[in-house]
């Protein structure tokens, strides 16, 4: 039985009624409707009648004898990545005293799979003949935290381990590293990633939220997957996304499977939900367990079905229309030679823009098509200008030296006109303009302290569904969460550098999905790259037909990657695709970008 967490991060729990409104216009029953699942679902093994029929645990294998004390440690790195059992296969390289008293901790710190196990200098040794130190050294990835999200973590890991020779003459640690530590291929091969869903407080769409969980047994993974989603959202998305299940919910026995071939979810603890509620919170967990498992979801609140009439469910049976992604017929636009031009036709667009009336540095087409943000240049400084896309652009009162190219915030439903526009005056403070009921676009400043630590900013991207935000801060590629309060207050919390050891000198950032990106750098070893939202891998796309150094990139759900090098405009789609040349040559001077 899953109990609440007293540590648990705070949740809102009450839940507006036009929030309420917004989302359960797009949640619906669909007995035959395709459901609309955010972005796609991570593939992921289920189990299997022998991983069910498996009770007890998997024996231990003992570290061969007479190993010296720096490949006891070696063993106990390796073996560490094995959660199972009470990380019981690491336990084995320790001494029996040790082996009690050891706490594995919340999660494990990650290192490259290139480490070292070298004796300390004989000055540091014990004088002792039967006991030894040895230096622990590799280069860090991140670590996992107790809420199963990955953080990157920068520099070099070394950490002191003490050995003892045992009455046996074998070796064994005496005092291991308090955190566990492993390796990165270790790590991948015992944990698998999983998307949990949460809601945006604001706008019609469900978020991805990057999470880790234990692989074996493979029964098990339902249950891990709901006790995670009964915590909330990780620390980091906790102050911009919400969940359905109030605090206090639990399960009143555990998820398993039925004899009729569906998983039950038992929920309890839930109180007096509202319909409306109810069935956002079906819609969450069902798209959240989709990739653990092929079976029903039976969702039961205090044993009855959660929505009355409905007791099984399946991902079709619900229906999220996503606004992450601009529409189909949005094909993405250019600034070419001071001119607004389509990316389809090649053509400048009709209006002042298209014509070439302003001195646009830079430019953002909204998500609903109709509008147009600016950054022009006027004098030795930068000025922004709003407005519809084919008409004249109203003057915001912000002027600096410069300013990134703007991105605007997803609008709130669909049909109605974005309203909120971000850019990063002078490198450092992040400002938000938003219309006003008159019309005119008033300025405030978003809290921006802790990214300002990573350097200036020089391109700031919100994601599909406005909860994040990206930025190339010094080079570095930051993502944080957008953290907005009661009072209208909004912050970046958390911001971190993904990548931090292998990715730098980056150029240009963007979202291929509510979780992914592509980022452009000056590097010729990986001129565009694509990773995750936590940053745990990086795959690079092909370089074989790039022209070094890279100078920007745009990208959206759905859409090919654009990229600008010396030579031009070219576009892929993945990274093992080989880009090829966009079908109207805009040259390199051009500047892409799809709407958002």
């Amino acid at each position: 039985m899953t109990r609440p967490n007293p540590n648990r991060p705070v949740r809102w729990t009450r839940v507006p009624r036009r929030l309420l409104a917004v989302l359960l216009g797009g949640v619906l029953f669909a007995s035959t409707a395709c459901s609309t699942i955010p972005d796609e679902s991570l593939p992921q093994p289920v189990g299997n009648a022998d991983s069910a029929a498996r009770t007890e645990p998997d024996p231990v294998d003992q570290p061969k004898e007479d190993l010296p004390a720096r490949d006891i440690v070696r063993g106990f790195v390796e073996a560490s990545g094995a959660p199972n059992n009470n990380h019981a296969a690491a336990r084995v390289y320790l001494s029996e005293r040790a082996g009690s008293e050891w706490r594995a901790g919340s999660g494990p710190v990650i290192i490259e799979d290139t480490f070292s196990t070298v004796p300390a200098v004989d000055e540091d040794q014990p004088s002792d003949p039967n006991e030894q130190i040895i230096m622990l050294r590799g280069t860090n990835v991140g670590k996992l935290g107790a809420d199963g999200a990955f953080t990157p973590r920068v520099g070099s890991y070394e950490e002191p381990v003490t050995l003892r020779r045992q009455q046996d003459g074998q070796w064994r640690m005496v005092d291991p590293p308090e955190e566990t530590v492993t390796t990165l291929s270790k790590f991948n091969s015992n944990y698998f990633n999983i998307r949990l869903y949460f809601y945006d407080p604001d706008i019609n769409v469900l978020v991805p939220d990057l999470r880790y969980v234990i692989s074996e047994p493979t029964v098990d993974r339902p249950r891990r997957v709901i006790d995670l989603l009964l915590d909330g959202p990780s620390n980091a998305m906790n102050g911009a996304v919400r969940s359905m299940l109030p605090d206090g919910a639990t399960t009143s026995t555990t998820v398993t499977d039925s004899q009729d071939g569906a998983l039950v979810v038992p929920l309890s603890g839930l109180g007096e939900l509202p319909e409306e509620t109810k069935r956002l919170l079906a819609a969450q967990v069902v798209l959240t367990l989709q990739p653990v498992t092929p079976s029903r979801i039976r969702l039961l609140s205090d044993g009855a079905p959660l929505v009355e009439g409905k007791q099984d469910w399946r991902p079709g049976d619900v229906q999220v229309p996503s606004s992450a992604a601009p529409a189909a017929d949005l094909p993405g636009l250019a600034l070419v030679d001071r001119q607004l031009t389509s990316l389809s036709t090649g053509e400048v667009v009709p209006g002042p823009a298209g014509e070439g009336a302003y001195p646009m540095t830079s430019a953002a087409q909204s998500a609903d098509g109709n509008r147009l943000a600016i950054v022009e240049r006027v004098g030795n400084g930068a000025r922004l200008r709003i407005g519809p896309l084919e008409g004249q652009l109203s003057m915001v009162d912000l002027r600096a030296r410069s300013m990134t190219r703007p991105t605007w915030r997803p609008t709130l439903g669909s049909g109605e006109a974005s309203t909120e526009v971000w850019t990063v005056v002078d490198g450092k403070q992040v400002v938000r303009a938003r219309e006003q009921p008159n019309g005119v676009w008033g300025t405030s400043l978003v809290n921006a302290t802790d990214l300002n630590a990573f350097g200036p900013i020089t391109e700031l991207r919100l994601s599909p569904d406005g909860t994040r935000v990206a930025a190339v801060a010094g080079g570095k590629l930051v993502v944080a969460g957008v953290d907005r309060d009661d009072q209208g207050a909004v912050n970046l919390g958390s911001p971190r550098q993904l990548q931090p050891e292998k990715l730098s000198h980056v150029v240009g950032a963007d979202w291929l999905r509510q979780d992914t990106l592509v980022a452009a750098t000056s590097l010729n070893s990986m001129p565009v790259v694509k990773l995750p939202v936590d940053g745990l891998r990086l795959d690079t796309f092909d370089s074989s037909n790039l022209t070094p150094p890279m100078r920007g990139i745009t990208a959206a759900p759905g859409r090919p990657v654009v990229a600008v090098d010396a030579g031009g405009m070219s576009m892929a789609s993945d990274t093992g695709e080989v880009w090829r040349p966009h079908s109207y040559d805009m040259g390199a001077e051009a500047i892409p970008f799809y709407p958002g």
